[in-house]
């Protein structure tokens, strides 16, 4: 698995974004991995289907997916058809202005499971240069449906 570019690009995003670290510790990378938060990046330009390029272990098993399952599928596959404008929607928005907090959506497992994540954190990801590359979320409620 090698999360730790992925890692670095969420962490100074969020930083940027919020001011303060989305988790702590001297290896912030490894704390990520391991953060009873659900973190997922998806990599694309804007509008597009972004591709997962990032997901730490609690969402791996939240949306049962094994690292090289998830990593490389379209981010639009986390959520049912129905949701889909929704969430398109949500994107967009968080296109336009960098960032949304207390989002709450329906999102499904790769075996079927439906849940809902409650007060969501979607934040756009930038390189260096400060250009676009993706979007990254980070939520700690959750609820089976």
């Amino acid at each position: 698995m090698n999360s730790a570019e992925p890692a670095r690009l969420i962490l100074a995003n969020f930083r940027r974004h919020f001011g303060r670290d989305l988790v702590a510790g001297p290896d912030a990378v490894q704390n990520l991995l391991e953060s009873p938060r659900a973190v997922l990046s998806a990599l694309g330009p804007p509008g597009s289907d972004h591709l997962f390029n990032y997901a730490n272990r609690t969402a791996l098993t939240l949306f049962e997916y094994q690292w090289a399952e998830l990593i490389g599928q379209p981010s639009s596959t986390s959520a049912e058809p129905v949701h889909r404008d929704e969430r398109r929607r949500l994107l967009d928005e968080v296109s336009r202005q960098g960032f949304i907090e207390n989002y709450s959506g329906i999102r499904r497992s790769k075996n079927g499971r439906r849940f809902r994540i409650n007060h969501a954190t979607v934040f756009n990801l930038l390189d260096p240069d400060g250009q676009y590359v993706g979007q990254a979320a980070t939520f700690e409620d959750w609820t089976p449906l």
